[in-house]
This record gives structure tokens, C-alpha cells and sequence, in this order.
């Protein structure tokens, strides 16, 4: 991928529109940030509410998110005024505890399969699932556009990973939106536990890409 010059305005965009749009990639950063925070507190409540448990594993992997978000903000900021840096201790730190975060999401949905599978449980209701999945698929795609928009004008890798790391996110929104209307339309007493295995595997895949480059200087190691 090629990084353009800032100072080169043949190739690239000014100075200040650089600095501009650092700036709505730096907001953008922050908004994902304060957005998984709010659809976490909303979802792991409405889904302990409602029983639901593919909700609130949703949520919690919001909240996650959100420790990721950190890491991706710091980088760019930091890009602002060097875009070729390494990544640094505070994003490989933020990486390692995502990681251990995902792992141990996984760990609990494992656990939450089998007690449901044993238990026979079934959600109260996933109408709320299917809302905010498709309140997080829509705001998801408008911030992935605007990342990719952004990551292009400054031919900026850490900007584009980010945009293509948060299509994991959709996806992940995807399985609850599919779960939740299953649920719903059909009743089908397995579609809630499905949906936790899948957020399960997405864990276990988001988990080991944190790893992976938190030992590396690669931005982004996905592939969905």
C-alpha cells in the first residue's frame, strides 16, 4: 500500500487538508470508541433483561471494542505527525489486553452454551436483538466508509486497517441480527444458542489476531 507524502502536493492531498482530515479520522476514532461503549451498556443490559444471551455477549464484546478503540486512537494520533512510525508500547500493550479480553469472552459463551444446551433455556425475547443490530450495522458501515474515505485521501495504512478491522464488528452484528430474527420469526428454541456460538468463534478469530500483531508491526492481520 502506498503512503503518500503530505508535503508532496503532486501526489497527495496540502498541509492543511492533511491536518484536516487526521482530525475526522482522530473524531471518527472517537466516535467508535463512545458508540461500542453506549451499544454495550444498552445491550448486556437488555439481553440479561430479556434472557437473551447472544445480546449480551454482544455487549460485552462492545465494551471490548472499546479497549481496542483506545489503542486504535493513540495510533492516530500519533500518525498525525509521523505516518510511517511503528507501532508503539501503549498499542501493543492495548493489543495484548484485547486478546486476553476476547479469550476470556470465548471462554465464558463456551460456558454459557453448555449450561443452555443442558438447561433446554430459551430468551424471553430477541426483538431488541434485531434493533440494535441494525442500528450497529447501519452506524458500522457509515464509520467504515468514512475511515476508508479518510485512510484513502491520506493513503494512510493504519486508518484503512482500522476501517478493515471494523468490518469484524459488522459481521458480529450480522450473527446477532440473523439469531434474534430467527428467534422471532420461527421460535426455533436453538437459534439463540447458535448465535452464541458464533460470537464465540469470532472471539477466538479476534483474540489471536490481536496477538498476532501486537508481535508484529503488521496494522491489521484481517481477512473478513
Amino acid at each position: 500500500m502506498t503512503t503518500y507524502s503530505a508535503s508532496n502536493s503532486t501526489t497527495g492531498p496540502s498541509d492543511a487538508r492533511v491536518k484536516q482530515l487526521y482530525r475526522i479520522a482522530w473524531w471518527l476514532a472517537l466516535a467508535t470508541i463512545f458508540y461500542n461503549l453506549a451499544e454495550g451498556v444498552i445491550s448486556t443490559y437488555l439481553g440479561y433483561e430479556d434472557e437473551s444471551f447472544t445480546l449480551f455477549g454482544f455487549g460485552l464484546d462492545s465494551f471490548i471494542e472499546c479497549i481496542s478503540g483506545l489503542g486504535i486512537a493513540h495510533l492516530v494520533w500519533r500518525s498525525r505527525s509521523n505516518p510511517t512510525e511503528k507501532r508503539d508500547d501503549f498499542e501493543r500493550t492495548a493489543l495484548r489486553i484485547t486478546g486476553f479480553a476476547f479469550y476470556a469472552l470465548a471462554a465464558g459463551l463456551l460456558a454459557t452454551v453448555v449450561w443452555n444446551l443442558w438447561r433446554g433455556h430459551r430468551p424471553e425475547t430477541t426483538v431488541w436483538g434485531i434493533i440494535i443490530a441494525l442500528i450497529s450495522i447501519s452506524i458500522m458501515w457509515m464509520l467504515i466508509w468514512q475511515k476508508e474515505k479518510t485512510g484513502k485521501a491520506l493513503g494512510s495504512e493504519a486508518i484503512l486497517a482500522d476501517a478493515q478491522c471494523a468490518r469484524v464488528c459488522m459481521w458480529m452484528s450480522g450473527i446477532l441480527l440473523a439469531s434474534s430474527a430467527i428467534y422471532t420469526l420461527t421460535g426455533f428454541p436453538y437459534a439463540d444458542i447458535l448465535g452464541t456460538v458464533g460470537l464465540l468463534i469470532f472471539s477466538v478469530k479476534e483474540g489471536k489476531e490481536c496477538f498476532e500483531k501486537a508481535a508484529s508491526n503488521q496494522l491489521c492481520t484481517c481477512h473478513s
